[in-house]
């Protein structure tokens, strides 16, 4: 059965890797880039922090939503090792700090995802966590990552995705929750808009 497209599902975000995520799940979106503040109140859990941000996110793309009827999609991560939040780094040589006490430990990687459907403006927030233990590495070898360029834009200063898959010796919970968007946990919010990633119909 054909998908019901009724809704238009909006990505509030720039990203190019939750782009790439959304893509893999077969269904028409168009990108409206947030520039909401992604600053947070200091003592907030972690699932707080990306619940909030991801719901701001959404948010801010609202009045350029358009009159269609749609659902704005929403996303945080964030990297916590041990409580400690580990944003994106400031330079070089934050990204260093930060993989070397990443390095050889398990962190969690938690991803907010918020979705707000239009024009009954209904709002459904939730989030993933995923489990990633780094393996061992050496300073030449953290040196040798940075100088890639691939941390420096990245939660946590590496991408699972990319060459730093090379770093990550297991994960414990959805991969691409590590990426930027878990898509089985998207596919769950969705379907709460009528919206069906298999294209089934829902019944009476």
């Amino acid at each position: 059965m054909e998908h019901d497209n009724s809704r238009q599902i909006i990505l509030a975000s720039g990203s190019p890797r939750r782009r790439e995520l959304l893509t893999l799940l077969g269904l028409p979106f168009k990108v409206i880039s947030s520039d909401a503040d992604e600053s947070t109140a200091p003592g907030l859990a972690p699932e707080d922090i990306v619940r909030s941000l991801a719901l701001r996110k959404a948010e801010a793309v609202l009045s350029s939503a358009g009159e269609r009827a749609s659902v704005i999609v929403g996303s945080d991560t964030i990297v916590v090792l041990d409580g400690q939040v580990l944003g994106k780094p400031l330079d070089p040589q934050d990204s260093r700090a930060m993989l070397k006490l990443l390095q050889g430990r398990t962190h969690q990687v938690y991803t907010g995802v918020a979705c707000i459907g239009l024009p009954e403006e209904k709002t459904v927030v939730r989030h993933r966590v995923t489990s990633v233990t780094m393996r061992a590495m050496s300073l030449d070898e953290i040196s040798a990552y940075i100088a890639t360029g691939e941390p420096a834009d990245k939660a946590g200063s590496y991408a699972i995705q990319g060459l730093g898959a090379t770093l990550v010796e297991r994960i414990e919970g959805c991969y691409f929750n590590v990426v930027g968007l878990p898509l089985s946990l998207l596919g769950e919010m969705l379907s709460d808009f009528g919206i069906s990633v298999l294209g089934l119909q829902g019944s009476d």
